[in-house]
């Protein structure tokens, strides 16, 4: 009987410990959406752009920077790469710029995580955000999901892809590749580029982002 009872109270207590570690994700996914609205607005204001300025220069709307800024919208990967783009950022410089500098470690618990309220994308910061010229970037994309960035969100940097799940269809400037688990793949020449998933699992994948 008590063998029976303690085999009842296992699945309880996963279910309870998976719940609590959803809820968590959640609120770092809240306080991050909630940091990078005050960094956008730091960095036009920074620059001395109106609204407009912004708009012009990133090809989003002025509303629909206005309601980010203002926490009304989250913003989606496709929009977060042309904004950064138009400081002149990647879309990794942006989000570290909202995470605690000159860290060395970085506890799993405490890489920030951001997700793309369009897709479902799932991008998680592994490395400490000091300083450094190297950092490593984890992606999850769900089954049938795909995401696109404008060639100015790689103006700046070289990457590498290392496949550790599923399936990755990477177009780049139009020439697509298929990545599975394993595979590395070093991007080109800046250029527009989209992931997608045709499988039936998450693709899931890191990516080495290094300075040019």
């Amino acid at each position: 009987m008590a063998l029976m009872k303690e085999r009842l109270r296992r699945p309880l207590a996963n279910a309870r410990a998976t719940l609590y570690y959803k809820r968590i994700e959640g609120m770092m996914m809240d306080d991050l959406a909630s940091r990078l609205a005050e960094r956008l607005r730091g960095e036009r204001e920074a620059r001395g752009w109106s609204l407009n300025d912004l708009a012009e220069r990133s090809g989003v709307s002025r509303a629909m920077i206005s309601r980010i800024e203002r926490g009304e919208a989250s913003p989606t990967a496709v929009l977060l790469g042309r904004l950064s783009g138009a400081f002149g950022l990647t879309l990794s410089n942006l989000l570290a710029r909202i995470e605690n500098a000159g860290e060395r470690v970085r506890r799993a618990k405490d890489q920030p995580l951001w997700r793309d309220p369009e897709t479902g994308f799932v991008r998680r910061a592994i490395s400490p955000a000091g300083n450094g010229d190297l950092e490593l970037v984890a992606g999850e994309l769900p089954p049938g999901a795909a995401i696109a960035y404008p060639a100015s969100s790689y103006a700046f940097i070289r990457q590498q892809i290392w496949m550790q799940s599923g399936l990755l269809d990477f177009d780049e400037g139009g020439i697509v590749t298929r990545l599975e688990a394993g595979d590395c793949m070093e991007l080109g020449p800046p250029s527009d580029c989209r992931f997608s998933n045709p499988g039936t699992e998450p693709a899931r994948y890191l990516v080495v982002v290094s300075r040019r």
